[in-house]
């Protein structure tokens, strides 16, 4: 009956969506480094902006140099590696936690930067700055918002619950009798 009580808790819901996140964020690096001109060509697209409506009011924005977009799509790669990083020793942080009973910091600390990482990836990187400063929304073919948004929500509720397991384990802590 104890197993049914720590698996229903919200730690072990913070420690599965961290779990998540650390092999969706392993799985996006390394896709874009095992097939790297997918993505590539990607990025050159949307930095270009060649798939907008080319107002000439916007058109001054866009970078069309394939080495700096290629560096900037390298950097993306290197900050979702450190992103996956993050999130996975925020995974074995939380089982650790509940397998030793050691405090939920670590692991709490350890995946919050993870997912605000993630947030700063596909919040300021893919919405803010690809979608309406490269005005990606206005592309059907190069158009990465919905996916973006998708990482933005997930990173979010990571948050929600670690803030939440953290608030509920003091919680718990706090009303144990003492022996």
């Amino acid at each position: 009956m104890s197993i049914l009580r720590r698996v229903g808790t919200l730690s072990a819901a913070a420690t599965v969506i961290t779990g998540i996140t650390a092999i969706q964020m392993t799985l996006v690096t390394v896709g874009n480094i095992t097939d790297f001109g997918t993505n590539q060509e990607f990025v050159r697209h949307v930095l270009a902006m060649d798939t907008t409506f080319q107002s000439p009011n916007m058109m001054w924005r866009a970078i069309t140099s394939p080495g700096l977009a290629d560096a900037i799509y390298v950097a993306i790669i290197a900050w979702e590696l450190l992103t996956a990083l993050a999130l996975i020793a925020g995974f074995i942080a939380w089982i650790r936690a509940h397998l030793t009973g050691r405090p939920l910091s670590t692991a709490k600390h350890l995946s919050n930067l993870g997912w605000v990482m993630q947030l700063i990836l596909f919040g300021v990187g893919f919405i803010a700055i690809g979608g309406e400063w490269f005005q990606m929304w206005q592309s059907s073919k190069w158009n990465g918002l919905q996916a973006a948004l998708q990482n933005l929500i997930i990173a979010s509720f990571g948050l929600v619950f670690t803030a939440l397991a953290t608030k509920d384990s003091r919680r718990a802590a706090d009303s144990k009798p003492v022996e």
